[in-house]
């Protein structure tokens, strides 16, 4: 799939998904509602989910997917590095990101989008794998740091 036609999926899966966060303010639902929706919508998706900070652990929270890693060891992997840095990172072949943290050898590519609340402040990333390399692009950042900006809308 191209990066327009990708694009283009996102603006119409983000209408979609504002729609239906509308029916509550609580973050926790809206997430496992994104999660459900980005699933399936994308065939290359293979874990989809949100880790949430809570008490300065990253801890899993809604996902879709294989079984997860419950507790990401701190400043290490993808999910800190968004974190820490407040920044969207896009990583087209994980075993060459340094410090990556395998929870599913079965994960090739990874994009992770900071969660920001109303006070912007980094609170959960949302954390896409595929099976396959390369899989991520600008379009996949656009439109997921787009969505993920619903949760605390």
């Amino acid at each position: 799939m191209n990066e327009q036609s990708k694009a283009k999926r996102y603006d119409r899966i983000y209408e979609q998904i504002k729609e239906l966060v509308k029916a509550t303010n609580n973050p926790t639902s809206r997430m496992a509602t994104i999660n459900a929706i980005l699933h399936h919508k994308f065939s290359y998706y293979y874990w989809t989910g949100f880790y949430e900070l809570v008490d300065g652990d990253l801890l899993v929270s809604a996902y879709q997917g294989p079984v997860a890693c419950l507790k990401l060891k701190k400043d290490v992997g993808v999910c800190w590095a968004g974190i820490n840095t407040k920044e969207t990172v896009v990583v087209p072949n994980v075993h060459d990101f340094p410090g990556h943290i395998a929870c599913s050898s079965a994960s090739n590519s990874e994009i992770v989008v900071p969660v920001f609340n109303a006070n912007n402040e980094v609170v959960a990333v949302l954390d896409v794998d595929s099976k396959e390399y390369g899989s991520f692009d600008e379009a996949d950042k656009m439109g997921l740091e787009k969505i993920v900006a619903l949760i605390y809308s």
